[in-house]
């Protein structure tokens, strides 16, 4: 069954395929939010982090056996530890900000991290970009307003952690364009899952609970979920431009509309929705200029490591 339905997927034209993919990442992604959700109102969210690290190495593990040992060889070991840094900052604030608001929100507000990582890229990479792209990123960034409203100048703290970790996510997506050019995919994911797996062991111990065989279900789920978006939505750049796939991933915030409603009884708000698609219309803008230009540029490598 399996291998007729992969032929008839292969017999799909690229594009199709490619769009295919993308919508199933965008419900993978979703759900492994709304299972971090759940877990995390019955787990610390530091021990949920370490598991999700632990088992995401372990369905890594094929992988990083067949392209043999030696990848995890580096002599950028600081550039890795940075990298980690960034990673462990954006995991650690959403998993306590994804149970503080509305599953939709979180989803529409990690559609800043692209944003913030072009900002970044000129900031730290010193890449150069001019008035279209500055203007699409003043528009996300309002749109992002549009979703927080901030009243009397406060936020909600579960929203400050949102911001952060497509902060963090950014930072972390710059780190890997710089990585990328001298380290392999499966060395740069690999040594990442092995560095999150020991920073995050470390303090989890302090808050440690035994999980039941349920909760490391689930959290096997969380990692095997986070593994196969990343691998699909490779699978999907092979068959397109990440400008022409990404409006697909916009079917994210539908995911979790849909979930959230379902599990949480929540209701995404018209303000979430409006914002949300402010920001990705900023996003879509900004992938398509890089495309344009010829460079693969950090919103385009946002497309293949969000979630």
């Amino acid at each position: 069954m399996i291998a007729y339905l992969s032929g008839q997927f292969d017999r799909l034209p690229r594009a199709t395929g490619a769009a295919l993919l993308m919508v199933t990442v965008a419900m993978l992604t979703a759900s492994m939010h709304a299972i971090i959700r759940v877990t995390t109102t019955e787990l610390h969210p530091i021990e949920v982090a370490f598991f999700r690290s632990f088992f995401g190495l372990v369905v890594l593990f094929p992988a990083l056996m067949r392209a043999g040992l030696k990848v995890l060889a580096t002599r950028r070991l600081p550039a890795h530890l940075v990298r980690t840094g960034f990673q462990f900052a954006s995991m650690i604030t959403f998993f306590f900000g994804i149970s503080m608001v509305p599953l939709a929100k979180a989803s529409a507000l990690m559609f800043t991290a692209p944003l913030f990582a072009t900002v970044f890229a000129v900031l730290i990479l010193g890449e150069t970009i001019r008035a279209r792209r500055v203007s699409a990123l003043v528009i996300g960034f309002i749109g992002m307003l549009i979703i927080v409203r901030p009243a009397g100048g406060t936020v909600d703290t579960g929203t400050v952690l949102i911001i952060l970790s497509a902060a963090g996510l950014a930072g972390m997506l710059v780190s890997i364009k710089s990585l990328s050019s001298t380290e392999s995919s499966v060395a740069i994911t690999a040594i990442g899952a092995i560095i999150m797996t020991v920073v995050t062991f470390i303090p989890a111990l302090t808050v440690w609970e035994w999980p039941t065989a349920r909760q490391l279900f689930w959290m096997f789920m969380i990692g095997a979920l986070g593994s196969a978006a990343h691998y699909l939505v490779a699978q999907a750049m092979r068959r397109a431009e990440a400008s022409a796939i990404m409006p697909y991933d916009f079917t994210k915030l539908i995911w979790a509309s849909v979930l959230g409603f379902l599990i949480f009884s929540e209701i995404p708000s018209s303000w979430t929705l409006a914002g949300g698609m402010v920001i990705f219309a900023s996003t879509i803008y900004i992938t398509y200029r890089e495309s344009r230009v010829g460079g693969a540029g950090v919103a385009s490598q946002a497309v293949r490591e969000r979630g």
